[in-house]
């Protein structure tokens, strides 16, 4: 840069210039909060130097396209103004088409440096580890440092009565843009060592879940099959109580597994490591193998399971094998918490969308929890977490594995009336 493109202290002098900086610094810093937080959608408002008008959309990212982005914006246009009037961080269910996305909700978040409020940053809600938490307030802090810095660079680049060069600006603002600047360069450092910090954490992270893959669930499967062993070649010379005990244990290990398996596959996904493999699929009998798949879980509970699709279906090709996993998932997870009735099964195939839904008639999911179930390790309550076993892994993975596919969840409930879990996923026809 030329000493007349460059202004006192390393500030371009050329309005073009800066705004052209400040720009991609806010695309950078809005782009290190979506990976921070896993990839999720987040936003940068804030009004641009010298201008008046309220806060808008000025960078963003986590979003497959650009209209996607805007349309979140403007569903959040009166959450950010009353964020910036207040300058109180708020919290809010995610607009319509961000739920898979943000299934947890968004947090709108105030920029301020020393009382002056530049804007706001939109995250999804509860990160999921504190790692994340803390990168994302960092970055907020350097979002409103280099937000606060372009007003005053402004500020600069306009002396009173139409002065030129630099004469015209104050002392007093020459100190607070020199202090600014050295502490975005502060700022700056704290990034770098909390992004090296982060990505040993992550090389841990992928470490341990290597090893639980290999020294947890080799000796389980072994287990499990020679359980199944003795069960079968020495079932007559085995009492009642054996026989007992050993079902008992084998159920014990088949839902260890599961959830080791669920675990995994949560990882390989955020990770990007689980491809989609299209096959063609034949409806009813992978609802089928599915019903038949829960009943260690139904027991001997007075609940039916009955599939309510035309026949025949028209088949599709999708992921047979995730499609699988959800509707195992979505069965199992209403057949444990439904302890008399019955569960539903619907489909339906418009053009190039397969929807399905599971209804049942159990203890259902009160308003406050229907925009938390979707989370990893959520159970609606402590009572029922106690009464009905789990990890609170499944509709986590049910939601990573629509998303996956292209696909949207939703749930509808009353508390004590039942609940009815709604998934459509893009397919393709094949007549």
């Amino acid at each position: 840069m030329t000493a007349e493109a460059e202004g006192v202290g390393g500030v371009p002098s050329n309005p073009a210039e800066r705004t052209r900086q400040l720009a991609s610094s806010l695309r950078r810093l809005a782009a290190a909060a979506s990976d921070a937080v896993g990839g999720g959608p987040v936003l940068v408002f804030a009004a641009a130097p010298g201008e008046t008008d309220a806060a808008r959309l000025r960078a963003a990212s986590g979003f497959s396209a650009p209209v996607e982005a805007k349309r979140a914006a403007e569903a959040l246009d009166a959450a950010v103004r009353e964020v910036l009037e207040t300058q109180v961080p708020k919290r809010l269910a995610a607009p319509a088409g961000l739920g898979g996305l943000a299934p947890s909700g968004l947090s709108v978040v105030p920029l301020v440096c020393e009382g002056r409020g530049r804007g706001a940053l939109v995250v999804p809600a509860d990160p999921s580890d504190d790692g994340a938490e803390r990168e994302v307030s960092l970055l907020a802090e350097h979002l409103a440092l280099r937000l606060d810095h372009a007003h005053l660079e402004h500020g600069e680049a306009a002396p009173p009565n139409g002065a030129g060069g630099t004469e015209g600006m104050s002392e007093e603002r020459s100190e607070e843009i020199l202090r600014l600047s050295e502490a975005l360069f502060a700022q700056d450092i704290e990034l770098l060592r909390s992004n090296e910090k982060l990505g040993k954490i992550e090389k841990l992270k992928n470490d341990f879940i290597e090893k639980m893959s290999r020294e947890l669930r080799t000796p389980l499967n072994s287990i499990i099959e020679a359980i199944i062993s003795v069960l079968t070649g020495e079932n007559e010379a085995l009492s009642d109580g054996a026989k007992s005990t050993l079902r008992s244990a084998l159920d014990e290990g088949t839902a260890f597994l599961r959830t080791l398996q669920n675990i995994l596959d949560l990882w390989r996904i955020k990770q990007g490591e689980l491809p989609v493999e299209i096959q063609d699929v034949n409806l009813r009998e992978v609802v089928d193998e599915a019903i038949f798949s829960v009943q260690d879980t139904l027991a001997d509970k007075p609940v039916s399971v009955e599939p309510e699709i035309d026949e025949p279906f028209p088949k599709f090709r999708t992921d047979l094998a995730k499609l699988s996993q959800i509707l195992f998932l979505l069965l199992d997870n209403a057949a444990k918490f439904t302890p008399r009735g019955r569960v539903a099964i619907r489909a339906q195939l418009d053009g190039d969308r397969l929807g399905c839904e599971i209804e049942d008639t159990g203890i259902g999911i009160c308003q406050d929890d229907q925009q938390l179930v979707f989370d990893e390790f959520f159970q609606v309550d402590e009572p029922a977490s106690q009464k009905y076993r789990g990890a609170g892994l499944g509709l986590a993975l049910v939601r990573d594995l629509v998303v996956l596919l292209g696909g949207e969840l939703s749930v509808t409930s009353d508390a004590g009336h039942g609940a009815t879990f709604r998934f459509e996923i893009p397919v393709q026809a094949t007549g």
